[in-house]
């Protein structure tokens, strides 16, 4: 695999500048015109975004990436050296959203740059990778913060050794807070395999793109202070493989009592890494299993999976009009 994350194992501990990198499982300046990057209100009502167009000429989305790739590594004591699992937790959180029958929710709109969405639970740490690509908005104010979130989780994917993910620009952003959701719509790591279902099923998912999902735990940490677990999910948290799968099929998990009353579970033999109590319950689940052990055998299949599934999730409810170039970025590590 080539990539400039290659060496790096992860911190013991809580991490150093920490902005909780639990990608899925958690209970998870001024406006600059119309649409700026965050807004104050206790507006909670739910509706479809009110949306503004800022694109006034065209972006170099090729450059775009080029420019976020360059801040991955730009603070080596944040966290185990990367901001890139916290720029995919911000794709996820902003795009998990959504609600297929409600037709509300998702990544379109960027409703995370309002109180009371930046303030849900769940998006507890999200602050930081928001601030992080603010610089890249100053540069691209063209571009909008829906499509700049999940472009960089692509990014962030594919430069820590992850599948090439397809991506199209298309999202605007909302000019007010009505659009946000109510809190509740991201997955409670607390709870059973079956509030998995009820969360991805609200999407779209079935139960082998939830799973393909889930291995984007490979990256990142839980911090104590954000989602009340700790530790990341292996020992290279800053390389995206599936090991994630493999650690679930091969390790031996035990529970172990955290110092606010909770608990989660640790490998017996490295009980540094840490797995999520519904991940446990997910993969002792006849149907959910059969997909964890594939993927923790074949590493090809689990990238072609995840690269569906994750484009899937971040164009939930973008309003495509149908005529959007479709880019396939070069990684820089290569």
């Amino acid at each position: 695999m080539a990539t400039k994350y290659a060496y790096r194992g992860y911190s013991s501990g809580t991490g150093k500048k920490s902005g909780s990198n639990t990608l899925l499982f958690l209970g998870l300046a001024g406006l600059g015109g119309a649409a700026g990057y965050y807004y104050n209100t206790s507006s909670q009502s739910t509706k479809s975004a009110q949306t503004v167009k800022e694109k006034t000429k065209s972006v170099d989305y090729n450059q775009v990436y080029k420019d976020i790739a360059e801040l991955l590594d730009e603070d080596s004591d944040y966290d185990d050296g990367s901001y890139g699992p916290v720029l995919v937790r911000l794709a996820w959180h902003a795009s998990g959203t959504y609600d297929k029958d409600t037709k509300t929710g998702g990544s379109n709109g960027a409703t995370m740059r309002f109180a009371p969405e930046a303030n849900h639970g769940a998006n507890n740490g999200l602050h930081i990778a928001r601030n992080i690509l603010e610089k890249i908005h100053q540069k691209y104010p063209e571009i909008s913060y829906g499509d700049l979130w999940t472009l960089a989780g692509v990014v962030a994917i594919q430069e820590l050794g992850g599948p090439t993910i397809p991506w199209r620009p298309g999202r605007e952003d909302a000019i007010t807070a009505q659009s946000c959701t109510p809190d509740g719509r991201l997955p409670d790591a607390t709870k059973k395999e079956n509030h998995a279902r009820d969360i991805f099923y609200r999407m779209g998912f079935n139960d082998q793109e939830i799973v393909a999902l889930l291995g984007g735990h490979a990256l990142g940490r839980c911090h104590p202070d954000r989602s009340g677990f700790d530790g990341p999910w292996q020992e290279a948290p800053t390389m995206f493989t599936n090991e994630y799968f493999k650690a679930l099929a091969e390790r031996k998990w035990i529970k172990k009592t955290l110092a606010n009353g909770g608990w989660q579970y640790v490998d017996k033999a490295n009980p540094d890494v840490m797995m999520l109590p519904i991940e446990l319950d997910m993969y002792n689940d006849k149907e959910f299993k059969k997909y964890f052990d594939l993927y923790a055998k074949d590493e090809a299949k689990f990238f072609e999976d995840f690269a569906k599934a994750f484009k899937k999730l971040i164009e939930l409810g973008v309003p495509f009009k149908g005529d959007e170039k479709e880019y396939k970025f070069a990684k820089t590590t290569e």
